[in-house]
């Protein structure tokens, strides 16, 4: 840090005699201890914390920076200006550096320097006023001191905000790990370093979210601030989609209705709630939901996975189901296309509604004595085996997503 202010060349102009010079650097000391008792006593932050060694470190810093202060007013005409705040400005820096490490906000510390600026003038005034100093000098004494508060004041708040940018940037760096890790399905230990390093407390549960980037900050915006969120492309997601993926914590049981109303008309999908170390298992139902289609009731509303767990197991294996429903359907398959799909949907229909035929008509849109003629049919195909259970079974699982009539 270098002095950019104009500090250096004001007090350029000031001069102080060596009686008062020496006054003032005898007098540093107990400048330095009054205002830290000033302090102590005034900024409720700092009371009780100035104590031993941290009372003894404040106490130098303020006789470095009277002394640094002391300096510029005695450097001659003509020497160079370069840096000669340097030093107290760096200290400043790094005292509002560790404001932000140990959590506290600038407040404080400006406050600090406020009482600091008050009680340092009132001493050092009454050092300057003692030397004999003329009245115009002592006011512009005055008017240099507090700039030079001013510009203490302005370093730590750069050095404040610099730390937090800083370890704003390394806590999202580990939040990002963290998340990649919980998505890879690491195991709980390594989840529980990378929590504790991120600074995040891990919650019960994680929900998995997909949703449109494009309504990502609407929805954040009403979740937990411990929601992570990934931001590169996810395995089993086509990057095309431009979709985001949300960990969201502790919003299982009756939790859950209130996730879905956050997610109301933002085209989401949503995973079950895991365990958070079993999060993991939330994404790969979320992702594998995603290119079903799936849909029920209010178009606006999320695709929630809990309602379509029936599916979601079917499309475990298409080519198990393929086969399991080429397997049950042989007895059709002498048949044309158009009658064999007819037939196979009555019989899944027959099934699904345990044989009711009015039911059944009602769902096919067609008369009771078609479903009982088609009926018919499908016994004389299958024979005694729809009513084997193991046959049942089979043809229930085949028949849960029946795929269109193959063209004749």
């Amino acid at each position: 840090m270098t002095d950019r202010s104009g500090t250096t060349r004001r007090a350029a102009h000031l001069e102080l005699d060596e009686r008062t010079a020496t006054g003032l650097r005898t007098a540093l000391p107990v400048v330095a201890e009054r205002t830290v008792t000033a302090i102590t006593a005034e900024v409720p932050a700092y009371s009780g914390t100035l104590t031993g060694q941290m009372r003894d470190k404040i106490e130098n810093a303020v006789r470095i920076a009277l002394g640094t202060f002391l300096q510029l007013l005695e450097r001659p005409q003509g020497s160079d200006p370069g840096t000669p705040l340097t030093p107290a400005l760096e200290a400043a820096y790094a005292l509002g550096s560790g404001e932000a490490r140990s959590g506290r906000s600038m407040d404080a510390l400006l406050a600090a320097y406020r009482v600091g600026a008050r009680v340092a003038w009132r001493e050092v005034s009454a050092t300057t006023v003692r030397s004999g100093l003329a009245a115009g000098t002592v006011a512009e004494f005055a008017e240099l001191m507090f700039a030079y508060i001013d510009e203490l004041s302005a370093a730590s708040v750069a050095g404040h905000a610099d730390e937090l940018a800083s370890a704003g940037r390394a806590r999202q760096r580990y939040l990002e790990r963290l998340t990649q890790q919980l998505l890879a399905g690491e195991s709980e230990e390594v989840l529980r370093r990378s929590a504790e390093r991120a600074d995040w407390p891990p919650p019960q549960t994680l929900t998995v979210v997909l949703l449109p980037r494009s309504n990502l900050r609407a929805v954040l915006a009403a979740l937990s601030p411990q929601t992570l969120e990934s931001g590169e492309d996810m395995p089993g997601v086509d990057p095309a989609e431009e979709l985001a993926v949300l960990l969201v914590p502790d919003m299982h049981g009756g939790r859950r209705r209130q996730l879905v109303r956050v997610l109301h008309g933002h085209r989401a999908v949503l995973g079950p709630a895991r365990p958070w170390h079993r999060v993991a298992a939330s994404y790969e139902r979320a992702a594998r939901a995603l290119p079903l289609g799936l849909r029920r009731g209010d178009p606006d509303a999320p695709l929630d996975t809990e309602q379509h767990l029936a599916r979601l197991l079917l499309s475990m294996d298409p080519d198990a189901l393929a086969d399991l429903r080429a397997q049950v359907l042989r007895p059709l398959s002498s048949l044309p296309p158009a009658t064999a799909h007819r037939l196979a949907e009555t019989l899944r229909s027959w099934l699904l509604h345990q044989g009711r035929r009015d039911d059944v008509a009602a769902d096919l849109f067609v008369h009771p004595q078609t479903v009982r003629y088609r009926m018919a049919k499908v016994r004389e195909l299958y024979g005694d085996r729809l009513h084997d259970p193991a046959t049942v079974l089979d043809l229930t699982l085949a028949l849960a997503v029946l795929p269109g009539p193959t063209p004749a």
